[in-house]
């Protein structure tokens, strides 16, 4: 049983409404700590949550975290606790819907180990990293290049029907003209234990669109493991959908 210290609501935390909280050791000391999502929501009801903050409350030597994060407004923020670095301690993984048509996610882990933050992923850093290029082709072929994999995935989308093949290519199945599609930013970041020794890697999906958002071919997944500086990508694949 944790005792709280008096005025520590668990509830609430000043005028700000508790979003999400989990229990776990993540500052290395042996004692479970206390880590809190924290946010202003919308009026009238709205999900919308403003200014949301992850706080580390430290058991073991009584100190209070606050972490102001990038991007801190959203839809259904949560919380992971789970060992990513292979330490044998917990860090925090925070996952924020941006709610925008791309169904775009706000992601960060942050590890506590010796009792100071620290700032293992951010999705707008992933985002620099992980950028695509999507082409159409000649023949009713699609085109996904990742550069920083130096891996290329070409599909065939001549099932897409008559109507919608019939705006980019001539009869004769070559292109009227360039057309690119495009790859959104991070969507979905999943904690995933696939060696199942305790520590996580992170499985990151990105959505593939053609001429716009509803346009969807399919989903660009990394799964990727701390190398103890750096986040190495692992496996890489392209989830075609037709």
């Amino acid at each position: 049983m944790i005792n709280y210290p008096a005025g520590y609501d668990i509830r609430r935390v000043g005028a700000v409404q508790v979003l999400d909280r989990k229990i776990g050791d993540v500052t290395g000391d042996g004692v479970p700590d206390t880590v809190t999502l924290t946010g202003q929501p919308g009026d009238a009801g709205s999900p919308y949550i403003t200014d949301i903050t992850l706080i580390v409350h430290s058991w073991g030597d009584q100190q209070t975290y606050r972490v102001p994060l990038r991007n801190n407004a959203g839809y259904q923020p949560t919380l992971f606790l789970g060992d990513f670095t292979g330490d044998n301690t917990s860090d925090v993984l925070v996952r924020i819907d941006s709610g925008g048509s791309g169904a775009i996610t706000f992601d960060y882990v942050y590890t506590f180990t010796g009792g100071q933050p620290r700032l293992l992923f951010d999705s707008e850093q992933y985002n620099k990293q992980w950028s695509y290029t999507v082409d159409y082709l000649d023949f009713y072929r699609l085109q996904v290049n990742s550069p920083h994999s130096g891996t290329t995935y070409t599909v065939d989308i001549s099932s897409r029907g008559k109507e919608y093949l019939d705006q980019i290519y001539n009869p004769d199945g070559t292109l009227k003209k360039p057309v690119q599609g495009f790859v959104d930013p991070l969507s979905g970041l999943y904690p995933i234990d696939l060696e199942r020794d305790g520590t996580y890697e992170l499985m990151a999906l990105q959505g593939v669109s053609g001429l716009y958002h509803a346009d969807r071919f399919g989903y660009i997944t990394n799964l990727l493991k701390w190398n103890g500086s750096s986040w190495e990508l692992t496996q890489q694949w392209f989830s075609f959908l037709g």
